[in-house]
């Protein structure tokens, strides 16, 4: 189906719901989702807006000229998006295959709505998954002497390859500043834990000497700032005594491939607003 999808954040006021509505249906649009939320607090008002556009009046590339008017009305936040669109998907990865293994099932099944272009990794060893689904595989190596260059490297084939989405699968990097500022709020990173208890490394282990009854995973958003970028899911999974170290890393990894999945389809779906630091998530 042709639509198109507004994300708005603004100071809530009077009349915002009113003139979205009649933006649409003035112009012969159809409106299929209207979700919104007002953070109280703040006073913020979010809204996903998506419409029908078979009929509309207006073109596709004047919709957001045309939208600017009511934008600036109401002090608006906002971007357009469409249905039809298939956002272009890079995986970077290491050498865990479990989240990279679901993430290409999952995009070959159509779960997923994007089109993953290429894969880049400081490892050979994943290679042959990439193969399987033919996409193609980038090793470049990386270490603290290499980092610009390396980085450079991947930049130039994100570039060449018009990347929309960047999706860290298990990626053993710490990206820089000025990588994550190209593509903020577009690259979903998983963490290994349920943020913020246990966060670095072996948490798993950590865990499972800490003796806990429940193990989780984050997906969020990649900032500057190591595994504090904003949240998109988290879910758990129940352990006891019983269970093994083996078992805590199985059961590990299973919820880990879950909420990665989860935060990637939302965002592709356009059902993620970020603000302060937090995201809302339109279901």
């Amino acid at each position: 189906m042709e639509s198109a999808i507004l994300l708005i954040s603004c100071p809530d006021r009077k009349g915002i719901v009113k003139e979205i509505a009649s933006f649409i249906a003035d112009n012969g649009g159809n409106i299929l989702h209207f979700d919104q939320h007002i953070d109280y607090q703040r006073e913020i008002f979010f809204a996903r807006v998506e419409w029908d556009i078979k009929d509309f009046r207006i073109p596709r590339d004047l919709i957001e000229e045309a939208f600017k008017p009511i934008a600036e009305k109401f002090h608006m936040d906002f971007s357009l998006h469409f249905g039809d669109y298939l956002q272009k998907v890079a995986i970077f990865v290491s050498k865990q295959d479990h989240c990279f293994y679901d993430l290409m099932q999952r995009f070959k099944s159509g779960e997923l709505r994007g089109q993953v272009k290429l894969v880049i990794s400081n490892h050979p060893d994943l290679k042959p998954i990439a193969d399987f689904f033919g996409v193609p595989y980038y090793h470049i190596p990386k270490s603290k002497e290499n980092k610009k260059e390396a980085e450079a490297k991947e930049l130039s084939l994100l570039k060449e390859h018009h990347i929309d989405l960047i999706i860290l699968a298990r990626y053993m990097q710490i990206l820089s500043k000025s990588f994550v500022d190209k593509f903020r709020n577009r690259i979903i990173n998983i963490h290994h834990s349920f943020l913020p208890a246990f966060p670095g490394a072996k948490p798993y282990h950590r865990a499972y000497h800490r003796g806990v009854k429940i193990i989780g995973a984050t997906s969020h958003y990649v900032t500057e700032i190591l595994d504090e970028g904003p949240i998109i899911e988290q879910d758990i999974i129940r352990v006891s005594h019983r269970d093994s170290l083996e078992d805590f890393i199985r059961k590990g990894k299973d919820i880990e491939r879950i909420v990665l999945a989860r935060a990637v389809k939302w965002h592709l779906e356009h059902k993620v607003l970020v603000y302060d630091n937090k995201t809302v998530v339109f279901d």
